[in-house]
């Protein structure tokens, strides 16, 4: 019978697993690039909703100073000069009042000569052309507004965000206008000069940073899950696939076994009556040969030979005709130990005194079970002969019987040298014997017989030495 390896059993349900871990990794990968779009989308409404609150906020502050500032001063000191301590305190009043609540980091407000003139750092008043493009795009009557990103890599949280896409530091810059105001007009006077808000955005970028490091970590978590539950689904889905593949194979080997024992089986009942036919002749012409010998020469060894070779012929025909068409059990109550004391007592005559010893084992709670007593008792025989036979020099045979809610087993045991490994697979396989007498065919008779009844047989070696049989047999 062919041997199917492991690998090969497999095969059918690799695919399946190899599917479900690729599509596992797949969906953690989307669900990374999700989470990296989204911090994406997240950061340019932040950059978006910022421009917007930046010009809300130069629109306030321009309409603030024009009316509390420019008009004022203008009035009281008939002109504006910033390099004037109450002119310079009113202003930073003004700004600073109008701005107190709002997230501004930095407020520089340019003259016409590009200059700066009013600051929230005092060093910068004074400085000159520090604007650049975005004060010459505000001189022109446009607002601009540039995103500054400062890196800081002397700490590892800070590098990690870095790595993210998301910097230390992140600053909004806007350019605009600073015009003259008409009365009931929107602001559409001439430009007076130049206001820059820088917005300090760190912490709202930092506050995108958490939520996709917690988008990252729901994702692992998530995909951890997934795994849990896919692995499990596989397996269980592999253990199906696993159970109805051997089943499968099991019936194809059936099927195959079957199909040979039919072609040999319509051997056998072909021959087999033309060959018992003249052997019964043979056997009987022989023991009346002997009769008549015993007469004329009684030391004639002839007659004796044709019987016994006669009879061991019509032995290993009977052994075809049991393996080819296995007869139906006819079940009746009885007892595997009973049955055991009569091998027992069968081989007591080949056991005593060719140094055999058989050691009994029994549970005395042993169960009756529905069985053909004389089949059981014609494979039981050939599992001990096949015992005695590995220890020609004599040994040791342990016999031991224990039952369970649904079957009993009864286990064989020798001190032989065991089974090859190589040849483990094949004992099962008709005609194959590693004997110089034998037809090969016991071995498969036992088998045939336990599986009519139901039952299972498995023979391997033991740790220590010898082989062991364990037949179960159901209740």
């Amino acid at each position: 019978m062919p041997v199917i390896s492991e690998e090969e059993k497999s095969k059918p349900f690799r695919l399946v697993k190899y599917f479900s871990f690729i599509s596992l990794i797949v969906i953690f990968l989307g669900t990374l690039l999700l989470s990296f779009l989204n911090t994406h989308w997240a950061r340019a409404m932040q950059i978006e909703k910022s421009e917007e609150y930046a010009l809300l906020l130069v629109e306030n502050l321009n309409h603030q100073i024009f009316m509390q500032f420019i008009i004022p001063v203008a009035l009281q000191f008939g002109k504006i000069q910033l390099r004037n301590k109450d002119q310079f305190d009113r202003m930073d009043k003004v700004v600073r009042s109008t701005l107190h609540s709002f997230k501004t980091e930095t407020v520089n407000i340019y003259d016409m000569n590009n200059i700066i003139s009013y600051s929230f750092d005092r060093e910068m008043v004074g400085k000159k052309d520090i604007g650049k493009k975005g004060y010459l795009e505000s001189v022109a009557g446009r607002s601009t507004s540039t995103l500054i990103h400062a890196e800081d890599k002397s700490d590892i949280f800070r590098t990690i965000g870095f790595f993210f896409g998301i910097p230390h530091k992140s600053r909004l810059v806007t350019f605009a206008p600073l015009r003259a105001e008409k009365p009931l007009s929107s602001i559409s006077g001439p430009v007076l000069g130049v206001v820059e808000i820088v917005q300090d955005l760190s912490e709202d970028y930092k506050t995108i940073f958490r939520f996709q490091i917690r988008v990252i970590i729901a994702c692992t978590v998530i995909s951890c899950i997934l795994s849990v539950v896919l692995i499990f689904v596989v397996r269980q889905g592999e253990g199906i696939l696993q159970r109805r593949n051997l089943e499968t194979i099991r019936l194809r080997e059936q099927l195959s076994r079957a199909e040979r024992l039919s072609s040999l089986g319509e051997m056998v009942a072909g021959i087999s009556h033309e060959i018992r036919n003249p052997l019964g002749i043979i056997r009987s012409s022989a023991e009346l040969l002997k009769k008549k010998m015993l007469k004329f020469d009684p030391s004639n060894t002839i007659p004796d030979i044709i019987v016994e070779e006669s009879t061991r012929l019509n032995n290993i025909v009977t052994d075809f005709l049991n393996y080819a068409k296995p007869r139906t059990p006819n079940p009746a109550l009885c007892r595997a130990d009973e049955i055991l004391e009569k091998n027992i007592a069968f081989l007591s005559s080949q056991t005593e005194g060719h140094g055999y010893e058989i050691q009994r084992d029994y549970d005395e709670n042993l169960p009756e079970i529905m069985a053909d007593p004389d089949m059981l008792y014609q494979a039981f025989l050939n599992i001990l002969i096949n015992a005695m036979q590995a220890m020609p020099e004599g040994g040791k045979i342990h016999i031991k019987t224990f039952s369970s809610e649904k079957d009993i087993t009864i286990s064989f045991k020798d001190e032989g040298n065991g089974i090859p490994d190589a040849i483990l697979e094949k004992i099962w396989d008709p005609f194959f014997t590693t004997k110089e007498t034998g037809t090969g065919l016991g071995l498969g008779i036992v088998r045939n017989i336990i599986a009519s009844h139901g039952g299972t047989i498995h023979i391997g070696n033991r740790k220590s030495e010898g082989a062991k049989v364990t037949v179960k047999l159901k209740i």
